[in-house]
């Protein structure tokens, strides 16, 4: 009985002086395989944002990490004085910012930051500015790999033929080829 009862109450006593914030702060997931952000707030989905993490080559590195400072206004020293709005430092010089390329988000293209439209940055830069000490970051997810090149289909074709075939049938000439050879 005595083993029994020692192993509740010690459990009860847990759940009363626990604080029940298990789900409270604010979570930032980046999925580097999907290229997607994820805000969640207590416990709550409130963001999913597109991102553009390390494009091959250059790694944005997976983890949980806590913010470690916070620009609102930024340019990269390591890369050509880049702008980086709404910069939400982690690891290191690793960073969560706003970039003007927002053609390029959904896909890697980074040198190892996260990169967000600036709207949105503007937005997480608000959200983590006001409660730091409880926000995590945590990076999940594969890098890109190395894509072979590979040309198009029917470029070998294409390149052996004489220069006259490639004209296809806009050739209405009937003309040798000695002809427009030598004029």
């Amino acid at each position: 009985m005595y083993r029994v009862i020692v192993p509740l109450f010690m459990f009860i006593l847990i759940l009363m002086f626990s604080n029940g914030r298990a789900q409270a702060g604010i979570v930032v997931t980046v999925d580097k395989s999907a290229q997607r952000l994820t805000v969640a707030v207590d416990g709550a989905d409130r963001y999913r944002w597109p991102v553009s993490t390390g494009r091959w080559g250059y790694n944005t590195p997976n983890g949980s990490y806590r913010p470690q400072r916070l620009e609102r206004k930024w340019f990269s020293r390591k890369y050509d004085m880049s702008p980086m709005p709404y910069s939400i430092f982690f690891n290191e010089g690793y960073a969560i910012h706003g970039s003007y390329e927002v053609s390029r988000l959904g896909r890697p293209a980074s040198h190892g930051c996260i990169r967000l439209s600036p709207s949105n940055a503007a937005v997480l830069f608000a959200l983590v500015r006001d409660r730091t000490d409880d926000t995590r970051i945590v990076v999940t997810g594969a890098a890109p790999a190395q894509r072979a090149r590979t040309r198009e289909d029917g470029w070998q074709e294409y390149q052996s033929q004489p220069y006259e075939n490639n004209l296809g049938s806009s050739w209405d000439d009937s003309r040798s080829r000695s002809f427009w050879q030598w004029q």
